[in-house]
Parts: C-alpha cells; sequence; structure tokens
C-alpha cells in the first residue's frame, strides 16, 4: 500500500491547458461524436449569430456547405472585436476562439447581450478545438480582418486583407475526422435547424446554401440548386401552422405575446382533429428537447384554465370529473418560446430549462391570456373544451381496457401471450424479442433462435393504424394487446420503462410492400406510444439478406441489389438484365436443338467430354422470412455475430411527427403529394 502511494504524486496529476480538455473529452462540450455532434459544431457558431440577431444587431445570417465539406457561418453583426484583450493580451477574436467562457456574454454593461442561446461561452473555442482547421473573417472599422487556426492554436496575428464598408464575422471551419465518426453534414438537419430559428427569430432572414456536387440531387424534388431562404414576420404563430399544415384544424392559432421582468414569453397554440400532441419549447432560441421549467408552467396553465372555463359555463357538472393534463394536450400543437436574461441549462447541449421562476411567470401570463382568450371566443372555447370532454370519456374507457390487458399480463403473475416464445434469461439487458410477420417466419424463428436470450413474437396480419384511433379502441386489436403484454412495461400513463422485459426489440417484417407496410404501422405504434423505447435506443429493424446465390457448391447471401451484382462480377458472371438473359437461353435452346438435329440425321453420337457445358448461377430471391429454413435465418439474419440490424432512432422530432401524420393520418391529400413526389426513388417495388 505504501508504495502505490509513493507512485502515486503530483506528478501522476494531469493539467490540461487552453483547449486540449476539449480534444481529450469532446463529449462533454458537444455531448457525442457521432453525426449529432458533428451538426452541434454548426449549432454552436449558429448561436452566436443568433445571439446577435437577438440584441438587435444582424438581420441577415447565412450557412454555406462548401464543395470541400466545411462550413461556414456568417452574419451581418457587429463582428467580433479585434483589438487586444487587457486580461488574455491577445485580441478579443483569439480570447473568443481560443478560451473556454469568453465571450459577450458574461459582462454587465450594455454592450453584451442580455438575451442569449451560448449560455456558456465556450462555444465557438469549442468548435475550434475540434477542427482540423478554422479561418475567421471580421468585417467592422472599414477594413476586412483575417486569422487562421489549426488544432485550435492561431496560425499568427490578425491579418487586414482589404477594406469594406459592412460588418459582420464569418466562421468557417472544417472538422477534424480523428475526433469525428463522420465528417459529412447532412443538408436536412440543418435546414430543419434554419427553418426553427427562422420562426423564433422574427425580421431576421436566414440563408442556406449547400455547395457540394450533386447536393440538391435527390432532396427536394423539381429543385434545380439547393439554396434556401427564410423569413417569417409571424414568429412561433407561422411555426404552429406549419406544424399543422397536413392536420384538420378546430380552431384558429391561439397567438400570446407578453413581456415581464423574468422575461418575453412568446407562445402560439392550436387543437385539430389529430390524438396527439406536439409540444415544442425554446429558451432563447435554444431548443429544450427535455423541457423544463417553462414546460411545466404552461402545461398547469392550460389544465386550470380550461377547467375552469368549463365549470364557469356549466360544461363540466359538480359530479363531474376536472379534465386532467393528458386530456386537454390531445390534438394540440404548441409552440413555447421564453427570452431570459440567465437561463438555468441543463449540460452543454442545453436540453432542459431549470429556472424556477420562469415556471411561474408562463404560468401567470399564459393563464391571463387563455382565460381572455376563451372568453371573447365562446364557440371555440367550446370546441376547445369538448374536445377535451370528449378525451377524457376516452381515457376512462381505455383505463378499463389496459386494466385488463394488464391483468391478463406478466406484471400481474399472469401468463404471457400464448403465441409468444419467450426466452429462458429473465435479465432485460441480455433478452431480445423478435416481432415476426405471420406464423410461417414464425415457426422458422423460434427453431432457429437461441433460446436462451431471444424471444418470438408472431402477429397475424396487420395491426390497427394507431394514428387514426384512440388508445380505447387500440386496445381492442388482439395483436397491440400481446405486444404490450410481452414488452411490459404497460401503456399511457401507466407506461414505465424500467418494467421493460427486452432491451432490445427487433422488426423483422418480410421484404415486400406488406412487410413494409407492417414495419410502417409497428413503428407507428411505437413512436406514438413507446418512445421513449426509441428514445433509449431498443429498438431495431432486422435485415434479412434479399438474395442467395449459389454456383456449384458455393452460396453466399446478399442484402442489396448492388452486393448480388458485386458477387457476380467477383464470380466472373457478366450481369445481365433480364431481357439479355432471356435472349440469350433461347439462342441456347436454339443452338442445342440444332445440334440434336445434325446429330441424328449423321447418326453420330456426340463425345461427352467435348461438350461444352455452360455453368449456370442460381439467384433465390427472398420475399418472406417463411422461404427461409431456420439454420439460414439463424444465419443471416438472427446470430449476434453475423447479423446487419438498423437501430430505429429520432434525429428530428419534428420532422418525424411530420413524416408519421402525413402517410398514417387521415388527410387523403397530403400523403398521395408524397407518393407522387417519392414514387420514381423506389426500386424493386414487389406488387
Amino acid at each position: 500500500m505504501a508504495d502505490k502511494q509513493q507512485n502515486y504524486s503530483a506528478d501522476q496529476i494531469q493539467v490540461l491547458k487552453g483547449l486540449e480538455p476539449v480534444r481529450k473529452r469532446p463529449g462533454m462540450y458537444i455531448g457525442t461524436t457521432d453525426v449529432r455532434g458533428l451538426h452541434h459544431l454548426i449549432w454552436e457558431v449558429l448561436d452566436n449569430a443568433i445571439d446577435e440577431a437577438m440584441a438587435g444587431h444582424c438581420d441577415r445570417i447565412m450557412v454555406v456547405i462548401n464543395e470541400d465539406g466545411s462550413a461556414t457561418v456568417a452574419d451581418n453583426g457587429r463582428g467580433i472585436p479585434v483589438d487586444k484583450h487587457k486580461v488574455t493580451g491577445v485580441s478579443a477574436l483569439e480570447t473568443v476562439l481560443t478560451v473556454l467562457h469568453a465571450g459577450g456574454k458574461f459582462g454587465g454593461d450594455e454592450s453584451g447581450y442580455k438575451v442569449s442561446g451560448g449560455l456558456h461561452g465556450v462555444g465557438v473555442s469549442v468548435v475550434n478545438a475540434l477542427s482540423k482547421r478554422i479561418l475567421a473573417e471580421v468585417r467592422r472599422d472599414g477594413k476586412v480582418h483575417s486569422q487562421e487556426y489549426k488544432m485550435g492554436v492561431a496560425q499568427g496575428e490578425i491579418e487586414v486583407t482589404g477594406e469594406t464598408k459592412s460588418t459582420g464575422t464569418a466562421i468557417t471551419f472544417w472538422p477534424d475526422p480523428k475526433v469525428f465518426e463522420t465528417i459529412v453534414f447532412d443538408a436536412q438537419t440543418i435546414l430543419t435547424r434554419l427553418r426553427q430559428q427562422a420562426y423564433l427569430t422574427k425580421g431576421v432572414t436566414i440563408c442556406f446554401e449547400d455547395r457540394r456536387p450533386g447536393a440538391h440531387e435527390g432532396v427536394v424534388a423539381g429543385d434545380a440548386s439547393f439554396k434556401y431562404q427564410f423569413y417569417f414576420e409571424g414568429g412561433v404563430k407561422s411555426y404552429v401552422d406549419h406544424l399543422n399544415l397536413n392536420k384538420e384544424p378546430i380552431c384558429d392559432v391561439i397567438y400570446i405575446e407578453h413581456e415581464v421582468p423574468e422575461a418575453k414569453i412568446e407562445i402560439a397554440l392550436q387543437y385539430s382533429q389529430s390524438y396527439n400532441e406536439n409540444v415544442i419549447t425554446f429558451a432563447n432560441n435554444i431548443h429544450t428537447l427535455e423541457g423544463g421549467m417553462h414546460l411545466t408552467g404552461f402545461k398547469s396553465a392550460l389544465t386550470r384554465s380550461l377547467n375552469n372555463y368549463a365549470r364557469n359555463k356549466g360544461f363540466l357538472k359538480e359530479k363531474d370529473l376536472n379534465m386532467t393534463n393528458e386530456d386537454v394536450r390531445e390534438g394540440l400543437t404548441a409552440v413555447i418560446s421564453v427570452k431570459l436574461a440567465d437561463p438555468q441549462f441543463e449540460g452543454q447541449t442545453k436540453s432542459k430549462l431549470g429556472n424556477p421562476e420562469i415556471r411561474s411567470a408562463v404560468e401567470a401570463v399564459f393563464n391571463e391570456k387563455l382565460s381572455e382568450y376563451l372568453e371573447e371566443n365562446p364557440n371555440e372555447g367550446k370546441i376547445i373544451v369538448g374536445k377535451g370532454m370528449l378525451a377524457s370519456r376516452a381515457r376512462l374507457a381505455s383505463r378499463a381496457a389496459r386494466d385488463t390487458v394488464l391483468r391478463k399480463g406478466a406484471l400481474e403473475g399472469m401468463t404471457l401471450p400464448g403465441k409468444l416464445a419467450d426466452c429462458t434469461t429473465r435479465d432485460p439487458g441480455k433478452s431480445e424479442i423478435y416481432i415476426v410477420e405471420g406464423d410461417s417466419a414464425g415457426g422458422s424463428a423460434k427453431q432457429g433462435r437461441d433460446r436462451y436470450t431471444q424471444a418470438i413474437l408472431p402477429l397475424r396480419g396487420k395491426i390497427l393504424n394507431v394514428e387514426q384511433a384512440r388508445l380505447d379502441r387500440m386496445l381492442g386489436n388482439n395483436e397491440i394487446k400481446a405486444l404490450i403484454i410481452a414488452l411490459g412495461t404497460g401503456i399511457g400513463e401507466t407506461f414505465d420503462i424500467a418494467r421493460l422485459r427486452y432491451n432490445r426489440i427487433v422488426i423483422m417484417t418480410d421484404a415486400d410492400v406488406d412487410g413494409a407496410h407492417i414495419r410502417t404501422l409497428l413503428l407507428t405504434l411505437f413512436f406514438r406510444y413507446f418512445k421513449p423505447l426509441i428514445e433509449a435506443g431498443y429498438v431495431y429493424i432486422a435485415q434479412p439478406p434479399l438474395y442467395k446465390i449459389s454456383k456449384g457448391k458455393t452460396s453466399e447471401y446478399a442484402f442489396t441489389d448492388e452486393a448480388k451484382e458485386n458477387i457476380l462480377k467477383d464470380w466472373g458472371v457478366e450481369v445481365k438484365t433480364e431481357e439479355e438473359t432471356a435472349v440469350e437461353d433461347e439462342e441456347d435452346e436454339a443452338a442445342e436443338e440444332a445440334a440434336e438435329d445434325a446429330a441424328t440425321e449423321t447418326g453420330e453420337k456426340e463425345d461427352k467430354e467435348k461438350k461444352v457445358v455452360k455453368q449456370r448461377v442460381s439467384i433465390q430471391r427472398y420475399k418472406g422470412h417463411g422461404e427461409m429454413n431456420p439454420d439460414q435465418l439463424w444465419e443471416t439474419t438472427m446470430d449476434p455475430e453475423r447479423r446487419t440490424m438498423l437501430k430505429v432512432s429520432i434525429a428530428d422530432a419534428e420532422l418525424a411527427d411530420s413524416v408519421f401524420d402525413t402517410l398514417m393520418g387521415s388527410e387523403v391529400l397530403p400523403r398521395r403529394k408524397f407518393i407522387q413526389t417519392h414514387a420514381k426513388k423506389v426500386k424493386n417495388l414487389d406488387i
């Protein structure tokens, strides 16, 4: 023990200087080093430009993905100061780019930011640390100032490279491939963020351009170039209009904007015929994915206001129970945006707002303004309350149905669904459940599985489309009931992820149109009622092979058409179209018939050793798992050592919600338009 203590001295204590901590532990500053972390670099630089806009110094922001894959964020704000900083001894620009917690967000004077999204002041310096190169250009005082950095280190002093009459800052950065899993930016992810920021910052124009070769191809049908410009006068009111584009509203957008000492509060909401809610929250233009105190205040005021209005107008009688929070949020789309001087976010990724004072501020403002609106618009008030009361009755009916389901479930000590072939282990971390299509595939999967860790649940037919049904009706579907019981989490207000029986849920449907439809129905169910399972990374899609290619005694599996063609090329087999193959077969048959006729006429017999035999390649196309024997299914799709699976994630919840609503909702026109737009991209459609 004494020897160990002697070896542990001050020499073993690491002191990381400057931006070294960021490169050592990038996840602490940007969350992850996957594609989300890569885009977080753009968000950090963008936040600085948005801060200039919120302070009233900027009305135009440009984001460009350059031909070489680098990203540029430019604004027409005041420009980062370039004079020497009295504390660091270097320019303010270099200080901002190389020192953590340095920026215009900590000072109390009028020149700094009263409201800021980049709270921690580490944003652009973190981008510098995680980029192999950065080029900063500042336009101010009639001059263009430039400075280059590599791996977070300045490559010389600031240079004056020209004269200008404009002001602003442009940061171009090249992400470090040694830090990130990928350095390829996704245009749609950036577009969604920029559109969001334009809605939240009224009167500011935000532009986007993707200059990479072929960037526009297949992204948006009909676009000749991939350039976009966003500008919205309506603010979050326009945002709600956008979110409800494919829904059937039952009232106008209710818009509230009010300033109190604690914050500036902006709220827009609208009810539709949908059964799902979509509430998005922001603090200082930062999307707070996990909500926070502003969301808590909103929910509390919404429930109280609608219940009070319903009581006062006699819609709710004395004997009636109040509507719950869930009741009044059915079919609700809302955007809540607060801007405050000292936001308390949880972590650098700012996913949750923790300021307790904002809860009471939002609650008081929203309660007052919503009550006024309901009094001034009695017809819409009646419709909104009526929807909540209907949801309340449906909730009580679904509770009875859910209780019936759970009484039959394993959580109540009863048996699991009879068609479930459960695994032996009871450790959720080691367990996985395959949701398969039909009894035939179920039989192959049950025989080919690892019984210790793999459970099989066959589904008969197509489950209910839950996008168009309330929970009470949904629980009447036998296949959905079996799935709920098998998972063990419960559903609705009783959902508890801690009771999940399998930490890997694998959707394994056939590679045809029906299989794709069933997979979509299941994903809709998980997205609407089991979203925490997707967010936790527990939901997967199996990837069975499309083809088995055999030549003699050699066989290989191909998961794509491209892989099939590569295998055939490796085997020296010329890849031909079906028409070419058919013509060749006809020619071969004709040649064989001619040879036989000639042999018959001359009375000669062909020597077998001289006969040229054409070796055929067998290509078997799998359309269903039932076509595979158990060994093949295990080898290709279920063996953890060899299988390929896709993890289901929600990279953009807003976009996901819109797609599910378009494809699975009750409105036919948006779905038809979607199909017409994307039909030509579908390959190998089996009907």
